[in-house]
Formats: C-alpha cells, structure tokens, sequence
C-alpha cells in the first residue's frame, strides 16, 4: 500500500535525524492547527444519528466515553499545559466526538493498555477503543472493529551505538522487549523465536527498558516506535526495514455494535473531504519531516 511506502520512508529518515536539526530537539505538534482542524470537522445531520443506535445512545449521554492513551507522543499524547490530548488518534476520536455531539471535547477518557482495550468494551466502561489498536482475528471473536484507518508494521528499535542488531534476524539470544497483550509477543514467536522476551504492560516501560540496558532490544508497532524517535532524544535507533504482516489499525466497538458501520461512513467522509489527509499532515507527516500524504487503506 503506498502507507507502508511513504512510512517506511519516514523510518529511514528519521534513523538519519541527526542530519536534521529540527528533528534532533523534538518537533512538536502545531496545537493551533490541531485545534482548528477539529473545531471544523463535520457534523452529522439528526437524522443519521437517529437512524443508528450506537450513535444514538452517544447523543442522549451527552459524552463519548472513550478508551485511549495519552503516552503516544505521534497519535495520543496528554499536553500537560492546556489538558489537551492531540495526536493522529486523537484527532480522529476528537472529530468522530464532535460528528456525534457537534463539540470535539465531549468525551471522557479512560486510560487503556495493549491487555485492557477488550475488557473495557466487554464491561461496557467505554463506547470506543482508539489506541493505535491492531484488527486481529482474536480480538475480533470479543469485540467488533471499524476501519481499518491506518496500517503498520512491526520494527525494532535498539540503543544507538548497538551494531550487533541490524535487524530481526539478529535477535537470537537476544533480550527482546515488547507489549504484553499486543502483537509483538506472536510476531516474536514467528519471526525471532530464539529471541529471550520480556513483556511489559506499556509502551512506556518497555522504552524505559532499552533505555536503561535492561533490555538489548524493542520490538513493537513500528508507528509506535516512531513516536520515541520524533522526540529526538537521539538515545536509540531502528534496526532495519520494518517486518512481518500489515498490521491494520482498527476502532475497537462493542461486539456486534452498529456503530461499526456509522464509524466506518464517518471514515469515508472524513477521507473523501479530505480532513484524514490533513490530520495526518499535523500530527505526522509535518513531525517526521514526511511530505507525501499516503492513501488511507481501503474500508469495507
């Protein structure tokens, strides 16, 4: 798909950051642009959201309630100054708040990891799922999805100066870090199964891990793994082109909701307008010094 293209540019050149000044301080989001970007998003029309119940239970409540993370600095991350949470996946909750209830803030947020996202919805704790949250065929006998919006791969990241790993080839008998309840723990057992995993229940702990030589490597989504390189810390790299399967994001719904296909006319419209290609740009593409917008993967 031209995503995994344009993305897998991105890798390569923000493995390369210190020839970019810009990149090597951190970039952060343009907030403004952000806000705007959501302030304007469309609204739904009554009658749709008459027509679908998932929608409809939203619009009496008043609030979406969200399940999400707000450590992602590429697609969800927490402004601690202003309370505001921005990013790729953000903005896409955010606009899909705002298409149900006209005000993108009308949300309320539940912090979830890779091993809580299903149990939430099971629970009926949230109304959705948006966490850079990969369509498995697993997850989907608990929950239902729309999308997909976004596809990924897996990469590994290690320690600059780490010549030894120059790629998942290399990782046998290696000390390999990943998500507990994510699908780097199945990739792992595929394509490195001599490799010595530790799991951890956040993207966060196992970053921390590698940072702090705990680990030898972190093997994960490698969109996630592009959020500890935009920062521009310097501390690590990626360790060859990105592996194994697409790995299709999704929205994760409650099983056998109708709001898989409200969700999913949302997307469409968002990607016709071109609002998608925008988002991407803000939250993305202007972080990762990417110009070339890639194509949305298709939706049922």
């Amino acid at each position: 798909m031209a995503i995994l293209s344009v993305l897998k540019a991105t890798v390569v050149a923000l493995a390369v950051a210190a020839c970019a000044p810009l990149l090597a301080q951190g970039t952060p989001i343009d907030a403004a642009a952000f806000d705007a970007l959501v302030a304007h998003g469309p609204v739904a029309d009554p009658a749709t959201i008459a027509a679908n119940q998932w929608a409809s239970k939203i619009k009496q409540a008043g609030t979406l309630r969200l399940g999400a993370t707000q450590t992602s600095n590429l697609f969800s991350q927490l402004n601690e100054k202003d309370g505001r949470i921005r990013g790729f996946d953000a903005g896409l909750a955010q606009l899909l708040t705002r298409y149900i209830l006209g005000d993108g803030s009308r949300y309320r947020f539940t912090q979830v990891t890779s091993s809580t996202r299903e149990q939430v919805l099971v629970n009926d704790q949230v109304d959705m799922v948006l966490a850079t949250y990969s369509i498995t065929p697993a997850r989907a006998e608990k929950i239902s999805f729309a999308g997909p919006y976004y596809t990924s791969q897996a990469g590994v990241l290690v320690k600059s100066g780490n010549q030894a790993i120059q790629s998942y080839h290399d990782l046998a008998g290696k000390r390999v870090a990943t998500q507990a309840g994510s699908t780097g723990p199945a990739i792992l057992a595929q394509f490195a199964p001599k490799a010595v995993v530790q799991e951890f229940q956040t993207h966060q702990e196992a970053l921390d891990a590698l940072r702090q030589g705990r680990v030898d490597a972190y093997v994960t989504d490698y969109t996630l793994l592009l959020n500890a390189l935009s920062l521009g810390t310097g501390d690590t790299h990626l360790a060859g082109a990105p592996f194994g399967p697409q790995d299709p994001y999704g929205i994760g719904l409650p099983k056998g909701s109708d709001g898989v296909a409200f969700v999913n006319a949302f997307l469409k419209k968002i990607e016709a307008d071109g609002t998608w290609a925008r988002l991407w740009k803000v939250t993305i593409g202007q972080r990762t010094g990417s110009t070339n917008v890639p194509a949305p993967p298709p939706l049922p």
